[in-house]
Parts: structure tokens; sequence; C-alpha cells
């Protein structure tokens, strides 16, 4: 039985005013009680409770602790329903980062149903292009796009697949030409994302492999700054469909050697690996999951840039 229990029970002694209707409040027979109370009076040193048959009084030392260990048991109790609290009532700060094109698309919108929801919860949203670690960054929820999640101290839990494909303007493509093969790509101009392999890409087609090295008219961190070059007719680019979703459907950029594929990505979310998530993690992730599910993103990609596509399925 640990010390806190003892501190407990002299405390249920003092405000029952019997040891009988203390034991029964602690769920223990009056004998355990009576010694778990001598124990605690013999590792202070001092008599807390004198007792007779008839009647049970407090001396004046045991006064003076019992003041001191209802605040510090009252405290202790506060202390545990905060965190149940936590626990199962979305509220705090959520710290939460995204590629900015990931934060745009797929996160920011979400925002104002979420707090409807979560009222007790504030978002914190880090847009990074570099992948932040979790822990040494106090994030709650990282949102990634990778080829594959190395670290296994956190959890991940993938939530879609997508591909990365060669787009270019009409103008671009009206002005350059058509590239067919990879190979091809040597005589465009192409614009390069620092994060994915800026120095080569792999192409492949059933069982061929293609693996072509970059000499890019533009390289940059960030896809939105890459996705506007692009429209402006700078040069051939490689990305995710979601990046580009709304482009391609309007014709804005265009898809070129569809019949050749760059190692697909996936999207999956990334949080800490813990014993008890917090609630507002948990909220956020099966909302997040939620949306996805709810407009099925993986087919809608897929559908923009299957042959013959026109627009969203």
């Amino acid at each position: 039985m640990s010390n806190w229990t003892e501190y407990e029970l002299f405390v249920q002694v003092v405000e029952l005013g019997s040891l009988g209707k203390a034991a029964g409040a602690l769920g223990l027979s009056t004998p355990s009680a009576s010694r778990y109370l001598a124990t605690l009076e013999q590792r202070l040193g001092a008599r807390l409770i004198e007792r007779t048959t008839r009647r049970l009084f407090v001396t004046e030392v045991g006064q003076s602790f019992y003041a001191r260990c209802k605040a510090i048991l009252d405290d202790m109790r506060e202390a545990v329903a905060a965190v149940n609290a936590t626990t199962t009532h979305p509220s705090g700060t959520l710290r939460v980062t995204a590629s900015q094109s990931l934060g745009l698309r797929h996160v920011a919108p979400l925002l104002p149903e979420f707090h409807r929801r979560h009222p007790g919860v504030r978002v914190e949203l880090i847009a990074a292009n570099q992948h932040h670690d979790a822990i040494d960054n106090n994030i709650d929820v990282a949102i990634r796009a990778r080829e594959y999640e190395p670290d296994s101290t956190h959890v991940i839990r993938k939530i879609a697949a997508v591909r990365r494909i060669l787009v270019a303007s009409p103008s671009y493509l009206e002005c350059h030409g058509i590239p067919e093969t990879p190979r091809e790509l040597s005589g465009h101009q192409l614009l390069v994302y620092s994060h994915h392999n800026p120095e080569e890409m792999t192409f492949q087609r059933r069982d061929e492999i293609i693996v072509v090295r970059t000499n890019p008219t533009l390289n940059a961190n960030d896809a939105q700054i890459l996705r506007a070059a692009a429209i402006q007719g700078l040069g051939i680019l490689a990305l995710p469909v979601y990046v580009m979703y709304d482009d391609l459907v309007a014709r804005r950029l265009v898809p070129v050697m569809l019949d050749w594929e760059l190692p697909r990505l996936s999207i999956s979310v990334v949080y800490p690996r813990r014993t008890l998530v917090p609630a507002k993690t948990r909220a956020f992730i099966d909302f997040l999951l939620e949306d996805f599910r709810r407009h099925a993103y993986e087919r809608r990609w897929e559908s923009v840039v299957a042959p013959g596509a026109t627009g969203p399925s």
C-alpha cells in the first residue's frame, strides 16, 4: 500500500470521525486500516489520532498534519482531473506541421469546421517543406508526403497515395514540343523541387527503368513557386498531383509522359508514439481522415491524370 493511501486514510478518519467509516470509504477492512494508520504514525514518529473504546480525537500535531495532507490531496485530485479533461475533452494548443501545399489545400480549409466542433482547441499551423522532428520540435501532428517514412519512433498512419507527374503549360509545350521519353528531357527546361532528389529523376515503364540527370532552369524548395513558374511557361515540372489538381482540371497545366512513372508518394499522418494520445490530437487526426475519406482524394487525383480525362470524376 502506497504512502498516498495512508495519507488519504488519515484524512478520511479525521473527516468521518471513525476508523471503520474511513476504511469502508477506501474499500479496506478495519484491521487493515488500523495497521496503515499505525504505520503512518510510526514513520512520522508522532501520534496523530488518540483512540479509546468510546471515541476518537485528533491530536494537535494531527490537526496540523491533516491541514497539509488535505491541501496536497486536493491539489492532486485537481491535477488528475485536469489530465483526464485533456484526454477525454479536446482542449489546449495543437501544433500541426505540413508542407505549404498540403497546408493550403488540405489543412487550412478544414480549420473553421474543426474549430466549430472543438472550440477548446487552438491550432498552431507550421508550414514547412522540410520535415520537422515531432518530438524535438514539440509537434503534435505532422502531415507528410514522402516515398517512405523511416522514423519508427513515431506512429505513422498512411491516408493516401499520390502520383508524381510531369506537367507543363500549353504555351511551353507549343513552343518547345512534347517529350515522349525520359531521355528527351535533356533538351527541355526543367523546374525541380529540391526536396525530391533534385539531381536525378527515376522513371519506370513496366520493366524498363531510366534515370535522368537534371540540369534545372529553376531549382526551388517550395512547390508553389515552381507551380507558378510552370504556369507562366518557364519549363517542365515534376510534382505530386494534389499540388496541381486545380491547374490540371482547368488545363493551366497539362501532363506529359503519363506512361512513365516517377516513384509515388505516401501522404501520412505522423505523431509521437505514446500510451495515451491527447484528445486534441485524436480529434484532429480523426477529422483529417474523415475529410480524406469523404472526398476520396486518391481516386480524384488518379482520375484527373487518367487517359482521356477532362476533369474530376
